[in-house]
């Protein structure tokens, strides 16, 4: 068992740098390649499953190497960072009639709902003015469901931009796409580069300009590489790109990963240093941002030393999703987001439904804070608050189910104790993740709870600013809840390798995603899986010319419209795939290797 311990850590060593060679997938994009450390986690036990998803999150930290690739610490990435920050720091002294857009599609625009949450709130707390708005593609509904057809639309980004900022002398733009591809962005991007006079564009993305998406947007004459192509010209005057490569995602292309780890990790770090030197006099400098990302990889670290209580929780749901049951999270403050951010994300990426995974936060929409305010009317799924868990879920809750509590030293730990009670009722499967601060008694009293009423994974961190502590507590808490919902349906059997096998196809990206998914599943022609994969969407054995000519929205508007059909395609391999109308759903059988 040692020698074979030996050799795992040699080849996990060894696979660490190997996407950096040009050699390796060089068809993909990085933020679409496979990541060779996670190419057998589908075989792998729960504890070996959090090692892998740690040492892809460790990719994120990793130096300079000298390639091509610029990374996270890099010293043109930090030098950009540095005139972003020292932007917002003008804005902030000088807010009237100004304003800081984040804006993104799917967990890029969720992540910009929880940071203009995070520095608004910041804000009110020193009786300023906010100046933070967030805008994410298909509206509100979006931040709980998934609205990807939205992401195809660079008009509709464009004129949700220009009413949000109408009236407005001066906005910094900040636009979120990690794989350069989310035409709803560049859309906005574009209008920015036009009018230079009040915008000033930020691109945060996760792949070499070189790998921008270069396919033509719909009712639009230039690609997202073109629009990219127009910001480098004005880089470092007028227009700014932040582009660090960060390694492939442990699922292939689930940039909810390390994609929006490290989108938070940077964005927060500009907007705290702004902060900082704006209401203490000061300015921002190089150093200030190094020492402040450098608290997040502590983060890291802090986070994975309890991987073996990570593996734990990611175990217990598992098996919760194998038989039927639910994994629910019950959080208390801006950790309620996080928790409703990572369940959102799991009916996209693993084709969950959206009882298997799900968030509630204590005070509902009047914690959430969003723009449109109450969504319960849409529906079940919208309805977040604890008292819905209540009144919704804790009636039929069981052994089956397991609950997650997340909370913080500033949460009333009495409120806690009350749900606590009520949920142990009904399951035993109760744990909880506790953030406290550096000599907090309410430490000692959490640490008590593993002992008596529940299973509690306490995380401390160190920081003079409490704005700064929250963001930390956030990625803490987003690392290991993204290591649960991945590990549990890895666990019943969502992951191929290390590729999703239940794909919904609503847009663009994963239209592309799943027919070269399918490509490298089979090994035939790219041309063969896109004909494969139109058979089965227009439920058809032969594609009539209106089908092939049509473009990849008529495709994808389509797919969004059917359920589930039984219909199969073959390839000249025998693994088979069911090819949905809203879904590629591959049925592959894996042989474990000795």
């Amino acid at each position: 068992r040692s020698l074979t311990m030996e050799k795992r850590d040699f080849s996990e060593i060894s696979d660490t740098c190997k996407w950096e060679s040009p050699d390796y997938e060089p068809w993909f994009p990085v933020s679409e390649k496979s990541n060779p450390l996670t190419r057998d986690i589908d075989k792998s036990s729960p504890n070996h499953i959090v090692r892998l998803l740690a040492a892809c999150d460790a990719q994120m930290f990793q130096k300079d190497t000298g390639t091509s690739y610029q990374r996270l610490f890099s010293d043109s990435v930090v030098l950009t960072m540095l005139e972003v920050a020292r932007t917002v720091e003008q804005i902030l002294r000088d807010p009237e009639d100004s304003l800081v857009v984040l804006s993104g599609c799917g967990t890029s625009g969720r992540l910009a709902f929880l940071m203009a949450s995070c520095f608004n709130r910041a804000l009110r707390d020193r009786q300023q003015n906010t100046v933070y708005c967030y805008i994410i593609a298909g509206g509100d509904r979006a931040l709980l469901t998934s609205q990807e057809a939205s992401e195809d639309d660079p008009k509709l980004g464009m004129l949700t931009l220009e009413k949000l900022c109408e009236g407005k002398r001066r906005v910094l733009f900040i636009g979120i796409s990690c794989g350069l591809s989310a035409p709803f962005v560049a859309g906005q991007l574009d209008f920015c580069l036009k009018h230079p006079d009040i915008y000033t564009p930020v691109l945060v993305g996760f792949n070499p300009v070189t790998q921008a998406r270069e396919e033509t947007m719909p009712g639009y004459s230039l690609t997202f590489r073109e629009v990219v192509q127009r910001m480098e010209e004005q880089r470092g005057q007028r227009a700014f790109i932040i582009n660090p490569a960060v390694g492939p995602e442990a699922i292939s292309g689930s940039s909810r990963m390390k994609g929006g780890s490290a989108t938070k990790i940077l964005l927060e770090t500009i907007l705290a240093a702004a902060h900082t030197a704006a209401f203490t006099n000061t300015h921002v400098t190089r150093r200030v941002l190094l020492d402040m990302m450098r608290g997040y990889e502590r983060v890291y670290s802090v986070t994975y030393s309890h991987s073996d209580q990570i593996a734990t929780l990611l175990q217990t749901a598992g098996l919760s999703l194998q038989c039927g049951g639910r994994v629910c999270y019950l959080s208390w403050g801006s950790l309620g987001l996080v928790g409703l951010i990572d369940a959102s994300e799991c009916i996209p990426t693993f084709g969950a439904d959206y009882e298997d995974i799900r968030g509630f936060i204590s005070g509902g929409y009047q914690d959430m804070d969003n723009i449109e305010g109450d969504l319960t009317s849409l529906g079940s799924q919208f309805c977040i608050a604890h008292e819905d868990f209540v009144s919704l879920v804790l009636p039929t809750l069981s052994d089956r189910d397991t609950v997650l509590l997340l909370y913080t030293c500033h949460d009333d730990v009495g409120d806690v104790e009350k749900m606590v009670h009520r949920v142990r009722e009904k399951t035993s499967n109760l744990h909880s993740l506790y953030h406290g601060l550096e000599g907090d008694t309410a430490v000692v009293r959490a640490h008590t709870h593993t002992h008596t009423d529940w299973s509690t994974c306490v995380f401390v961190f160190l920081s003079d600013c409490l704005c700064v502590c929250v963001c930390q507590w956030e990625l803490s808490s987003k690392l290991v809840l993204n290591a649960v919902s991945t590990g549990s349906h890895v666990l019943k059997g969502k992951i191929y390798r290390n590729h999703m096998v239940d794909l919904q196809v609503t847009n663009s990206k994963l239209y592309h995603r799943a027919i070269h998914i399918l490509q490298k599943m089979s090994g035939v022609s790219l041309t063969q899986c896109e004909e494969a994969l139109l058979k089965a969407i227009y439920h058809v054995e032969q594609l009539p010319e209106d089908i092939t000519s049509a473009g990849v929205t008529t495709h994808t508007l389509t797919a969004s419209r059917r359920n589930r059909v039984n219909k199969h395609t073959h390839t000249h391999t025998q693994n088979q795939q069911h090819v949905t109308g809203a879904r590629v759903h591959y049925r592959l059988q894996r042989k474990a290797q000795p």
